[in-house]
């Protein structure tokens, strides 16, 4: 049997601590649950023809959801991310492979992120880091990630604080913006660049903004914490005290998407980091974002099973539905701002403090 690489080690890692550990932040939330929608008793509308549909990049989906990245490049990654892959099919939701580092350098490996024969009509989206791109990757690289998969856009990541906490992680993030643009100019498919749940601030969204970027992921914390992930794979007792220290890391993910819809308006945005519920989804697109991604609760589904995933996302599609209908909401569009109110605002007096 051939040895296990250190990639593929750190993924399975991955894995099995998403499914077994409690990842969320220490002390820290997304700000969605700071935020209630204006109930509308009389919303003048039929639930049934409630419209979820939304375009995205120029692809019409059935519903504003994207199936985050997650995993790949071992076998265990693959048989989720194909029963995510099947739910995406099915629901006419996109869906984002985990990094394909794995395959990119250990070819062997590339049929451990072929899902396209699984959901040929997918909104499908390949994923590298883009810190590789000070380690040797190119515009090459970017497009046989594509290729390998059959994608309609690549995800470029962003995660520093992750990679400081690994032992063996790649710390060298200068010059970056650069060469984000350069791969912006030379690849033919959309190129979205994305946090990894600690969050975009509206200073480096407006630098990715200026790369020429087709749309930025915020990303922001309350979600799965890659600080508590690495804490609690890390074996070295000092690497594990200062990974602690970074557990309540991160903007959350409202504030990520308040700010940077403010700086950039025009901007594509997804909305992810902590996404639970299509209550959740709503609020996102209520803020600002065109395309709501969610990872944990559909990883956890996906373990289980094909059934599980796919009633996993349908949930979601219909509590959207659901929330959409009760606030008169004909279609994604209606979903704005004014819809919401924050909890801690006083009551009496009619007083509402801004969104966060």
């Amino acid at each position: 049997m051939t040895p296990r690489t250190a990639i593929e080690e750190r993924k399975l890692d991955h894995i099995d601590i998403n499914l077994r550990r409690n990842v969320e932040p220490s002390g820290l939330k997304t700000g969605f649950e700071r935020l209630q929608f204006k109930s509308n008793a009389l919303p003048e509308l039929s639930l049934d023809r409630v419209d979820t549909t939304v375009e995205f990049l120029g692809t019409r989906l059935a519903a504003p959801v994207l199936i985050s990245s997650m995993t790949g490049g071992v076998e265990r990654g693959w048989e989720i991310t194909r029963r995510l892959a099947g739910a995406a099919q099915a629901l006419g939701c996109a869906i984002g492979v985990g990094s394909q580092r794995a395959a990119l350098e250990h070819w062997e490996r590339a049929a451990f992120f072929e899902v396209r024969s699984i959901a040929p009509d997918a909104l499908l989206f390949a994923n590298i880091g883009a810190v590789q791109l000070n380690y040797g990757y190119t515009v090459d690289e970017c497009r046989r990630a594509v290729e390998m998969i059959g994608a309609d856009g690549l995800f470029l990541h962003l995660n520093p604080l992750q990679e400081a906490l690994q032992a063996d992680g790649d710390t060298d993030f200068t010059d970056l913006a650069r060469k984000i643009e350069a791969i912006c100019r030379q690849l033919d498919v959309p190129v979205i660049v994305k946090e990894v749940g600690f969050g975009i601030s509206a200073t480096a969204a407006i630098r990715l903004a200026n790369c020429g970027v087709s749309a930025i992921d915020v990303s922001g914390s309350g979600g799965t914490s890659w600080s508590a992930v690495e804490h609690l794979r890390c074996a070295d007792e000092q690497r594990r005290q200062i990974s602690r220290a970074f557990l309540g890391w991160g903007i959350p993910t409202a504030r990520c998407l308040i700010d940077v819809r403010r700086s950039l308006p025009d901007m594509t945005l997804l909305a992810s980091g902590g996404m639970r519920t299509g209550v959740d989804v709503a609020k996102a697109l209520a803020l600002g974002a065109n395309l709501a991604g969610i990872a944990g609760p559909l990883l956890r589904a996906a373990a289980i099973g094909e059934e599980a995933a796919h009633t996993a996302l349908q949930s979601i599609i219909t509590e959207l539905r659901i929330a959409m209908f009760a606030v008169g909401a004909p279609n994604t569009a209606a979903l704005g701002r004014d819809l919401l109110f924050e909890l801690d605002a006083p009551i009496l007096g009619f007083a509402e403090k801004s969104l966060p």
